[in-house]
């Protein structure tokens, strides 16, 4: 087993290609820079930030429709002949990919032979949409492998989305698409061209190479810094599904980015207030919260799966685990009668995994199975969370209305005559602001750097050690290496309740 040293020293051997710092997706917002106090004393405030942050990224994307409009001309040119259209990403990108398949499918139900034409896969498989798969995204070959696996064709189109644009796996998968069919992969990313090519070499192999299309939906930096689930995953998931559901008749109006952003610009996001005071009271006092939704769970899923690996917070428990230990939060599905049934509702199809001989036992069908979000999951979690407290957050479609419950908290948000994408969109933004100012108010972050991130990828490590400098200061005096080295130290040593950033911190500052 490798020791601390030679992990720090496995790294350092390729930090070159894994230091973003300078690439806007990782940087600092100015308008955020007092976030973390504002979540606790003033969260009204906050969301009013948050919100016009929001507003700029919808904006951003319909700067782009004409570009956008390449895509959905080469969306549907494909299905006119017959292909498929695929969506690949990774992390926040894969689950908005997944995210995009079910608006489609949701639009075409009845309709299987439509339905089958568009997919959403991400690196680690269907169980990603739950559980990181660890170093995952680092390998490219893996991304290839799952493009040749999922049964990708000479006619089928393939739409990769990376916030960073310089993801490997998803690299990976669109070279293969490249070598694979005849019409060439989409390649959507959220950083300047210029940056990509100057720091990234494999984002210049894919942004010099002719056989892939690009479209840039530059954001700016994430109202939480490096928190690429929140502004830039929303700008990809509204350009590349808007294109898509323009593209072919699905009995339903057509997209129209401008109905979102007159939506969202006309929305208070202040009725979020009571909720999240209510959650982070819960949490306080030990309890636990159980999501509650029935045709709603793959945006609920995604929140709340991406909260463990940006702050450190223990992931799903998994049923099959004797040793589980209860996530703070929990989804529930309480029409679907067993775990497959869940998956099914969640995905609108049968799940997808890897059974890869050295990938099955963390990404393989049994694993994914063991995370129950069928109606059992109520007593599943009252039984394991006892004698503390289980409390349902109930967000649901009635009628017109998008029902939000929490304890003696109720509010309605209308949403008639909002298109099925915006619908989860909203709730996607909506979330975001919810658990992002949640986390604030549990001391989860600094200002707006992301101090309890987990360092579970290349990438991450890069951004742990970084804000290990920042939180430092620039007089600190301590190199890149020397900190890399301690870092994985203190991963060796720390608890789960604990951040590795903060760890270091108190590290360093206590050598002599």
């Amino acid at each position: 087993m490798e020791t601390p040293r030679q992990k720090a020293d496995s790294f350092l051997r390729v930090a070159a290609d894994f230091k973003l710092g300078n690439l806007p997706t990782e940087q600092r917002h100015p308008k955020t820079h007092a976030l973390a106090d504002l979540s606790r004393n003033d969260p009204a405030a906050a969301l009013r930030i948050l919100k016009e942050i929001d507003v700029s990224v919808i904006s951003g994307v319909m700067a782009r429709e004409a570009e956008l409009a390449r895509l959905e001309d080469a969306i549907r040119d494909t299905l006119k002949n017959g292909g498929r259209i695929f969506f690949y990403g990774c992390g926040a990108t894969g689950r908005l990919s997944m995210s995009i398949e079910y608006a489609w499918r949701y639009m075409h139900k009845g309709r299987p032979a439509d339905a089958d034409r568009v997919l959403g896969f991400m690196s680690g498989g269907d169980l990603a949409l739950v559980h990181s798969i660890e170093n995952f995204e680092d390998h490219p070959a893996f991304g290839a492998r799952q493009v040749r696996e999922i049964g990708f064709r000479e006619g089928d189109l393939l739409v990769s989305t990376t916030e960073g644009g310089e993801t490997p796996s998803v690299i990976g998968a669109t070279e293969e698409a490249a070598k694979i069919s005849r019409r060439k992969p989409w390649f959507l990313y959220c950083n300047p061209d210029e940056l990509l090519r100057a720091q990234v070499e494999r984002s210049r192999r894919v942004l010099d190479n002719p056989g892939i299309e690009k479209i840039c939906l530059f954001v700016g930096p994430m109202s939480l810094s490096g928190s690429t689930r929140l502004q830039a995953s929303t700008a990809l998931m509204l350009g590349a599904g808007s294109a898509l559901l323009r593209a072919a008749g699905t009995g339903i109006a057509s997209p129209r980015l401008v109905d979102l952003l007159s939506f969202v610009r006309e929305m208070d996001f202040s009725f979020l207030v009571p909720f999240l005071e209510e959650e982070s009271r819960i949490y306080a006092e030990g309890g636990y919260v159980l999501y509650e939704t029935d045709e709603h769970g793959i945006t609920i899923l995604t929140d709340t799966t991406e909260r463990a690996p940006t702050f450190s917070l223990l992931g799903f428990e998994n049923q099959s685990n004797p040793a589980r230990v209860p996530s703070l939060s929990y989804l529930r599905l309480p029409l679907a009668n067993t775990p497959l049934e869940a998956w099914k509702a969640i995905l609108l199809r049968d799940p997808i995994t890897l059974e890869w001989d050295e990938l099955k036992t963390v990404a393989g069908r049994e694993r994914l199975l063991g995370f129950d979000f069928s109606a059992a999951a109520l007593a599943q979690r009252e039984k394991l969370v006892a004698p503390q407290r289980l409390h349902r957050f109930l967000i649901e479609r009635n009628g017109r209305e998008l029902r939000f419950e929490l304890e003696n908290h109720r509010h309605r948000v209308n949403i008639h005559g909002l298109h099925p994408l915006f619908e989860h969109l909203f709730l996607k933004i909506a979330l975001n602001m919810h658990s992002t100012l949640l986390m604030g108010r549990f001391g989860r972050f600094e200002s707006n750097v992301m101090t309890w991130v987990k360092p579970s990828n290349n990438k991450l490590i890069d951004r742990s050690i970084r804000y290990v400098e920042f939180l430092l200061g620039p007089s600190a005096g301590f190199s890149y290496e020397q900190i890399c080295y301690q870092l994985f130290e203190e991963a060796e040593k720390m608890q789960p309740s604990e951040s590795v950033v903060l760890r270091t911190v108190a590290a360093l500052k206590a050598l002599p």
